[in-house]
């Protein structure tokens, strides 16, 4: 399976970092392929490292402004013209999404994702990894969305909130018949 994987470029603490190393033993050993946004730094890295470690693939779609950032050893690397066929390619060559801690940029990432969702333009799963808490308070606002008719079909046919790596892998695999 491939599965894209929007995360901080960041240099975070191991709070983050942790379940980060995790999930990405989780990819590699299950002989699934990582795409993300290439970079070398921050939980792109941490992410990047622990898939190779593991045995998995990565394949990188960075962006023309960030080229110099990107990572020399993925398995392949595409640079998009801008952030906007960067996410359009990081959506295409997955077969889920999941969106770990980020920033604004992360952000922004989810929040398309999951409108072209919404709008039935792809059916993949999508998983928020909620470690530490971290995206408590958009569940929350999703589900204030949800009970008030601003979302046009369920927030569990929308969205998957994973509390660790095992538990969004198994949605994953679920969703995708792997099991």
């Amino acid at each position: 399976m491939n599965i894209t994987v929007f995360c901080s470029a960041a240099d975070l603490d191991d709070r983050y970092t942790a379940p980060a190393r995790e999930f990405a033993a989780l990819i590699g050993k299950g002989g699934h392929t990582m795409v993300w946004g290439g970079s070398e730094s921050g939980l792109m890295k941490v992410m990047a490292d622990g898939v190779q470690e593991h045995g998995g693939r990565l394949v990188g779609v960075s962006v023309e402004f960030l080229a110099a950032k990107a990572r020399k050893d993925a398995d392949e690397m595409v640079v998009a013209k801008d952030l906007a066929e960067r996410k359009a390619q990081l959506l295409a060559r997955g077969d889920a999404v999941v969106v770990m801690v980020g920033g604004t940029g992360t952000l922004d990432e989810a929040t398309e994702i999951l409108e072209l969702k919404k709008h039935g333009l792809h059916d993949k799963p999508v998983v928020l990894l909620n470690v530490a808490g971290f995206y408590d308070g958009l569940k929350l606002q999703f589900q204030r969305m949800e009970a008030e008719g601003f979302l046009p079909l369920p927030l569990a046919d929308l969205v998957f909130f994973a509390e660790d790596g095992v538990g969004a892998m198994a949605y994953l695999e679920e969703s995708a018949g792997v099991r």
